[in-house]
Order: C-alpha cells, then sequence, then structure tokens
C-alpha cells in the first residue's frame, strides 16, 4: 500500500507544477516532451519477442490514443482550468470506464447513468458563477476527452493483456509511449515554432519530474502496489490523488477555491464515484456468479 500512497503524492504535484510553471509553453509540445522522456526511460525493458507486427501496430496506436491524445487534451485544459479543477475533474475516468465497458457488452446500466448525471451536476456546482465560465466549460470539456481517451485506452489494454498473458508490461509499454510521441510530435509540428521555443531551467526540471517521475517511475510503482493491496484499497487509493492535489494546489501553489462549492461538488462527484464503483463490483459480483 506505500507504493500507492507515494505515487498518489507525486501525481498530487504534477498538477500544481504543470500550471504554474508550463502554461506558458505549446500543450502539444510540453506533450511531446513528456512522452519522449517516459518513451526513452521504458526503451530499455522493450522487448519484441512474441509480437507480431499486428500487435506492434496496435499497441502504437493504443499509446496515440490512451497517452498521446490524452495528455495533449489534459495539458491544453491548463490553458482554461486551475490545478484543483483539473485534478477534481479527472475522477469521471473510472466513471467512463464503466460506461464503455457497458456499452461494449451492449448493457444500459441504469446506476452508471446515474452516477454520470450526479457526477455532471457535481462539476456544475464547482464551476458555479464564475467570472469565465464559458472558458472554463471548454477546459471541462478538454479534460473530460482526456479522461475518455485514458478510460478507453484501459479497456483495450486490459482486453490485450487477458489475450496475450505471457507478455509483460515493462516490456511493451515502451510500444504505448512510443505511439504517444508520434502523435505528439506530429501535433506539435502544426503548433509550435520551433526555432523560438525557450525554455526555462524550472521548466526543464518539471518536464523531466513529469516524465521520469510522474510517468515513468509512478506507472512502476502504481502497478507494483496493485500487486501488494486488497482490490477495495486499491479502489480507495485509486482516487486518493484527487483531494491531495486540491490541498497541495491551494497550499503550495496559491490556488484559491470557493471551500463551499468545492466541498459541496466533491461530495457530489465522489458519491457519483461511489455509484458507478459499486454497480461495477455489484454486476462482476453477479457474472462470477452465473
Amino acid at each position: 500500500m506505500i507504493f500507492l500512497i507515494i505515487t498518489s503524492l507525486i501525481w498530487a504535484f504534477s498538477f500544481g507544477l504543470i500550471k504554474s510553471n508550463l502554461t506558458s509553453l505549446d500543450s502539444n509540445f510540453v506533450s511531446f516532451i513528456r512522452m519522449l522522456i517516459s518513451f526513452l526511460v521504458f526503451l530499455p525493458f522493450l522487448r519484441f519477442k512474441d509480437l507480431n507486427g499486428k500487435l506492434i501496430a496496435g499497441l502504437i496506436l493504443l499509446g496515440m490514443v490512451q497517452f498521446g491524445i490524452m495528455y495533449m487534451a489534459y495539458i491544453y485544459s491548463y490553458q482554461y482550468l486551475n490545478a484543483y479543477e483539473i485534478a477534481v475533474f479527472t475522477i469521471f475516468t473510472p466513471i467512463y470506464v464503466t460506461l464503455f465497458s457497458d456499452l461494449l457488452q451492449k448493457i444500459i446500466n441504469r446506476k452508471n447513468l446515474l452516477a454520470s448525471i450526479i457526477a455532471v451536476v457535481g462539476s456544475a456546482v464547482i464551476l458555479y458563477k464564475k467570472a469565465d465560465i464559458e472558458l472554463k466549460i471548454i477546459g471541462f470539456l478538454f479534460i473530460q476527452i482526456s479522461n475518455a481517451c485514458f478510460a478507453v485506452g484501459q479497456i483495450i489494454y486490459k482486453n490485450f493483456r487477458k489475450k496475450n498473458h505471457e507478455l509483460e508490461d515493462r516490456h511493451v509499454f515502451g510500444l504505448l509511449y512510443l505511439g504517444a510521441v508520434i502523435i505528439t510530435f506530429l501535433a506539435s509540428t502544426l503548433t509550435v515554432d520551433w526555432n523560438s521555443i525557450i525554455i526555462e531551467k524550472s521548466q526543464i526540471f518539471t518536464l523531466l519530474y513529469l516524465g521520469v517521475v510522474a510517468s515513468s517511475l509512478g506507472f512502476f510503482l502504481w502497478n507494483l502496489g496493485a500487486t501488494k493491496t486488497s482490490t477495495g484499497s486499491l479502489a480507495v487509493l485509486n482516487n486518493l490523488k484527487i483531494p491531495l492535489a486540491v490541498i497541495v494546489s491551494i497550499l503550495f501553489f496559491s490556488e484559491r477555491a470557493d471551500t463551499v462549492t468545492l466541498v459541496l461538488g466533491l461530495i457530489l462527484i465522489t458519491t457519483a464515484l461511489f455509484i458507478s464503483e459499486n454497480s461495477f463490483y455489484i454486476n462482476k459480483h453477479n457474472k462470477s456468479n452465473s
């Protein structure tokens, strides 16, 4: 469990660091550099044994969506939202996981639909009476694109691992990041003036932190910790980064929040998450008994 707590703390500081140090840089460029660093970290572990051309191409395409498009939309949302708001709105990801799982199985789960509605209401409460509400909504939509890409990627990768259980994650993860590098580089060629890029020392350290620590070390520690804890504890700790990120962003990065609306919104969104995860475990239990 200690590995999961450490990882949650690592990720909690990522939100504030991006908002305070990287918003002056092009979001596609930031995404590209972060993914490139992560790819280089996983490159020594990459193994092509037992991988055919179809699997390699599939993993690269998956990486384009799960990490590439996800991170581009995620980083871009910082132009419109505070770090603590982005942290809160990432809670939609597990709800999307259950919704997309239902869609693949051609099931309409009313509890998951209810959870989605409650989560949206909770988000609306947090954004209520914002002076720049139109811009906040744009940021909210981009973070939902990010959440959806990450959720779809999790489902596809999970199915891939079931069909290819002989493979090890560290041996194929580099291909996912390669896909992310390709798509973020192509996007950055359209939006970045490479000749005029000026990166400050603090931004270099932040990019290294995101690429080496948050993405590479973070995912490794999380996978390691997940094998050493119960399913129930894993479900709770999976969202520990959200309240931690809100606290870190307000205390360490001096962000201001309306405490009343933030707490009320968090209560509603957490309720939605509870309904969604409870529905998921009930369905899983029923299937195992059928």
